[in-house]
C-alpha cells in the first residue's frame, strides 16, 4: 500500500498515529535517499536539473499536505512561500501525483542507490566522520541486474556520497566496501 493510500485509510479509521508514522517514514526516506541523490543535479540546471526540480516541487507539495493536519501553522507558512491559497484548502494528495512527476522513472533505481548511500552513511558514522567526508573508494558487488540499476544512478551516487573512485563487480551476493579518504593534515 502506498504512503498516500495508507495515510488516507488511517485518517478514515481515526488512526492518526499511523497516518503520521507513514508520512514521517516517507519523509525521512525521501530526504535521506532521493533528496541527497538529486540535489546536485537540481542545482546544476539543464534538462536533468529541471526534472529533479519538478520532482522536488511535487514532493514538497505532497509532504506539506500530508503533514498539514499535524503541523498546521508550519505547513501553512511554507505553503505560502510558493503556493497561492491555503494548504488546508488544497486537495489531499493521491499517488497519481508522484506517478505523473516520476513518469518513466524506475523505483528500483532509488532502492538500489539508496541502499548504497545507507552503507556509505553507516561507514562514515562508524568512523565518526562528517557525512561530507570524501570516500576514496567504494566497491559494490552485486547481482548483474542490480549493478546495472546502480549504474543508472552512478553520477548521483558519486555526488551524494562524495565518492572519488567507484568500482562495481558482478557477483552472487551483495557486498559494499567503503574506504574513506584520509583526514587532511591540520594547518600549522
Amino acid at each position: 500500500m502506498s504512503t498516500f493510500s495508507d495515510a488516507t485509510a488511517a485518517f478514515g479509521g481515526y488512526d492518526y498515529h499511523r497516518a503520521l508514522e507513514r508520512t514521517e517514514t516517507f519523509f525521512w526516506r525521501f530526504c535521506d535517499d532521493y533528496l541527497e541523490l538529486v540535489k546536485i543535479r537540481a542545482y546544476r540546471g539543464g534538462a536533468a536539473g529541471r526534472s529533479a526540480q519538478a520532482a522536488l516541487s511535487t514532493a514538497l507539495s505532497v509532504l506539506l499536505r500530508l503533514f498539514a493536519p499535524f503541523m498546521p501553522f508550519v505547513t501553512e507558512e511554507v505553503w505560502s512561500w510558493w503556493q497561492e491559497g491555503s494548504v488546508h484548502r488544497a486537495s489531499w494528495p493521491v499517488a497519481g501525483e508522484f506517478l505523473d512527476a516520476a513518469r518513466g522513472a524506475d523505483p528500483a533505481v532509488l532502492d538500489v542507490a539508496g541502499a548504497v548511500l545507507a552503507d556509505i552513511r553507516k561507514a562514515k558514522s562508524a568512523e565518526k566522520k562528517s557525512q561530507r567526508h570524501e570516500v576514496l573508494s567504494l566497491v559494490v558487488e552485486d547481482q548483474p541486474d542490480l549493478i546495472a540499476t546502480l549504474l543508472r544512478a552512478e553520477t548521483d551516487v558519486r555526488h551524494a556520497g562524495g565518492v572519488i573512485d567507484l568500482v562495481v563487480k558482478q557477483g552472487k551476493d551483495r557486498s559494499v566496501r567503503v574506504e574513506l579518504a584520509p583526514d587532511a593534515p591540520m594547518p600549522v
